[in-house]
């Protein structure tokens, strides 16, 4: 089969597609054909090797898994002892090691069954996006009806879920950046996701109310060997005083949430929305674009 296979660590040139051999699959595992793969900066990070303090868990010199990619969409083409869950034909999207070729073995409870509405593109590019955004409002901000909530950084793939999420949780209040800086209007949120860390630490908490969360999610272009880690120290310290929350979580890969996300696009509440797609032979010029922040919503690659 065709993957795209990074050797050590680099801008996109690293990159090479190869012929490598169709994974196999053990027990509790299916064989996906890939349609499509969803792009997220984590992939830019991982393939850069940034930040230097992540070395240890992608690989010190070089990279532990030499395929890029976790978001997946596609068709379970065979499985293995003790699946129940799936059978070939069957159209999946979910997570994965490796998303970048034509085939990968991915444990069932990676997996749902794919929402007929969407292409495998759009279903490819739910999974990490959807869940942080997810976890962020729904665990972490305990968003309801009711509430303020600000996105701050709602253009890119996890703002344009989290607006939606947060919307069809019962909050809905828009401002347009180009016109206004909410840390300057007087108006104070009960939940703040910062995508973008544009703002300074003491202006997001003076936008919050006396009670306020602020989630961080932006800085990870930042610092090559902490990226937002500084940030987030500081923020610790800061938020130390007062009543007011820090919501620092790490993204955690629940059957579960996406099975919450299928549900919530099944109900029309959520809808991936896309910037563009490329096709495998043009996967580093997908990641460069993702990771230099220049996408506008969400990314994928045609498999």
């Amino acid at each position: 089969m065709k993957a795209i296979v990074q050797d050590t660590y680099g801008s996109g040139e690293i990159l090479e597609t190869r012929d490598v051999a169709k994974p196999a699959i053990g027990e509790g595992e299916v064989l996906v054909r890939i349609r499509a793969a969803g792009v997220n900066p984590a992939d830019w990070a991982i393939m850069s090797g940034l930040p230097y303090i992540a070395r240890p868990v992608y690989g010190l010199r070089r990279p532990k898994n030499g395929i890029r990619g976790t978001d997946v969409a596609g068709s379970v083409e065979a499985v293995g002892a003790g699946v129940s869950r799936f059978k070939p034909g069957d159209d999946v999207f979910g997570w994965c090691v490796g998303s970048y070729a034509e085939y990968a073995s991915v444990s069932e409870g990676s997996l749902a069954l794919k929402p007929a509405a969407l292409t495998f593109e759009q279903a490819a590019a739910v999974p990490m996006a959807g869940m942080v955004a997810l976890q962020a409002v729904r665990d972490h901000g305990h968003v309801r009806a009711g509430q303020r909530v600000l996105i701050n950084g709602a253009s890119g793939g996890i703002g344009t879920f989290a607006v939606q999420i947060a919307k069809a949780f019962g909050a809905d209040h828009v401002i347009d950046y180009t016109t206004e800086d909410f840390t300057k209007t007087g108006q104070q949120y009960d939940f703040i996701l910062d995508n973008v860390s544009n703002h300074s630490l003491s202006d997001l908490r003076r936008a919050l109310t006396p009670t306020g969360m602020l989630v961080p999610n932006g800085g990870l272009f930042g610092n090559r060997w902490l990226a937002g880690g500084g940030r987030i120290v500081r923020a610790a310290v800061l938020f130390q005083f007062g009543s007011q929350t820090l919501g620092n979580f790490l993204l955690s890969q629940k059957l579960e949430d996406l099975v919450a996300l299928k549900e919530l696009i099944e109900a029309g509440q959520v809808t991936p929305v896309m910037d563009r797609t490329y096709s495998l032979s043009e996967t580093a010029q997908a990641i460069d674009h993702v990771g230099m922040g220049h996408a506008r919503g969400k990314v994928a690659i045609t498999v």
